[in-house]
């Protein structure tokens, strides 16, 4: 398995599986936290690529994208300036305990250094649900800072 930064060639790719990241969420957690289009996820994602918004770290299998991570920059005075976040982080669920993830996770934190980022945050999805998900990042050397996820939904 190899990591690489994709273009826009892979967005399709990865805004499926981006949906089927949220749709694992929605089910384990019996609650209706995403409603995601995937045609509109395949475009905000070719968009997000091509404007820099986004830098997308893929595992392919062969030619086929099996796993993501996708990180933007962002910037606050407790992070003492530039650092990055990893908004989605997704391995198909057969190509999981192949150590894709870990792969995905270092490929990401190569990229944090390059660009100079001081540090990466990333959001897990909901415990009791996803405790695997907490324990899979914390042997990756993230470490857990006691916040929850929030969101208000504007308009």
């Amino acid at each position: 398995m190899e990591t690489i930064i994709i273009d826009q060639s892979k967005a399709a790719e990865v805004a499926k599986l981006a949906v089927c990241l949220t749709n694992e969420i929605t089910e384990r957690t019996t609650t209706s936290h995403f409603d995601i289009d995937e045609p509109r996820a395949v475009k905000l994602c070719e968009d997000y690529i091509e404007q820099d918004h986004h830098q997308v770290i893929a595992a392919l299998n062969g030619n086929r994208v099996v796993g993501f991570a996708a990180l933007h920059e962002s910037h606050s005075l407790y992070a003492e300036g530039a650092f990055g976040i990893i908004q989605e982080c997704y391995v198909m669920p057969e190509y999981r305990s192949q150590q894709i993830g870990q792969q995905l996770l270092n490929s990401s934190e190569n990229l944090a250094c390059q660009q100079g980022w001081q540090q990466l945050e990333l959001c897990t999805p909901p415990v009791p649900e996803f405790e695997g998900s907490v324990a899979f990042y914390q042997a990756n050397g993230f470490e857990i800072t006691g916040s929850y996820k929030m969101k208000l939904t504007l308009g």
